[in-house]
């Protein structure tokens, strides 16, 4: 008999991958959207097909994090096997803008996700994902980062974070419930957001080449990061959840950049020198910036058999080549 997996935050970069993930592996799959005036579904357009007709393995409900009666209305009627929280304000500057809200789906949202769990009676037999964050360790204690570094969280959407992780571990414990936090370092892909720094230099860098666009505005080129592909990434969300003992992980790299390095890496995939074209943006900047984050994932590799194949110069090369691919077809 097939699996059902829920996944909140369905429609953002990792619900879509993992939802490809999860069809191909057999199981069926329901997903939260939140209802607004416009669709914003351009991310699983292409599973459609499981969607309708006999072949329907694909379910999309309306729901929100911030309404716990239609969380546990939900669980209780679908019964899950799994259950993925990927929902999320996931911004971080802009988290400074709307720290009220930030904290309420991303802190508070996982509350209310893990007490629908306790209230539908599924807590015996569900396994939890929680989809927690490098950003959790700011102001880095330990270099790289590993499941035991001390946290130090530098913005409203890292302490909120912080809030999930932490209760997802109290859940674990009070109600032996079957919990996973994973916390991933940056991953990126051609479906990141257009507002995420990495997508904002893929594109930029396509458009610049096409001639529809002349400059790029951006923030603190001295940060460091570490970057991952985000498909690679479900993997290992998925892998949390197979395992006999509930525990956490960090997934990442192991490798740290500068956005300067991944500028030099995607406008030369163009053939441009992106000095010609970055300017400053005071504005983009962070009140409390994050300098470096580096994450060591051996844990990831010994007990799930899990490591990045996909590094920063080729993921921004292959960014850079879809969103060429995008810009053209939209001539």
């Amino acid at each position: 008999m097939a699996k059902i997996a829920l996944i909140t935050g369905i429609t953002g970069q990792d619900g879509s991958y993992l939802a490809d993930l999860l069809l191909e592996k057999g199981y069926h799959v329901h997903g939260i959207v939140r209802r607004s005036s416009t669709l914003n579904r351009s991310r699983i357009d292409h599973l459609l097909p499981y969607e309708h007709g006999e072949n329907k393995r694909l379910w999309l409900h309306y729901g929100d994090l911030a309404d716990s009666v239609s969380l546990t209305k939900l669980l209780y009627q679908i019964q899950p096997d799994e259950v993925y929280n990927l929902a999320a304000q996931s911004h971080v500057r802009v988290s400074f803008d709307i720290p009220e809200y930030t904290t309420d789906i991303v802190g508070v949202g996982t509350a209310r996700i893990l007490e629908a769990i306790i209230e539908s009676g599924i807590g015996k037999k569900v396994r939890f994902y929680q989809a927690s964050s490098s950003e959790m360790f700011g102001k880095v204690q330990a270099v790289p980062q590993t499941e035991t570094t001390p946290f130090y969280p530098r913005s409203p959407y890292s302490c909120a974070k912080l809030m999930a992780h932490w209760l997802t571990i109290n859940y674990r414990e009070s109600y032996n419930l079957f919990a996973c936090s994973g916390i991933l370092f940056n991953h990126e892909s051609p479906r990141r957001g257009e507002s995420f720094v990495t997508r904002k230099i893929t594109l930029a860098a396509a458009r610049i080449k096409a001639g529809q666009q002349k400059e790029l505005y951006l923030g603190n080129l001295d940060a460091r990061r570490d970057w991952g592909y985000a498909k690679e990434y479900v993997e290992g969300m998925w892998r949390m959840l197979q395992q006999e003992k509930p525990d956490d992980y960090v997934l990442a790299t192991n490798e740290t950049w500068t956005i300067r390095d991944f500028l030099d890496a995607a406008f030369a995939r163009v053939n441009l020198d992106w000095k010609d074209h970055v300017k400053f943006d005071e504005r983009l900047l962070r009140p409390a910036e994050v300098e470096l984050l580096i994450g060591d994932y051996s844990k990831a590799k010994r007990e799930l058999g899990w490591e990045p194949k996909t590094h920063m110069k080729a993921l921004a090369e292959l960014m850079v080549d879809a969103d060429l691919t995008a810009v053209s077809a939209a001539r």
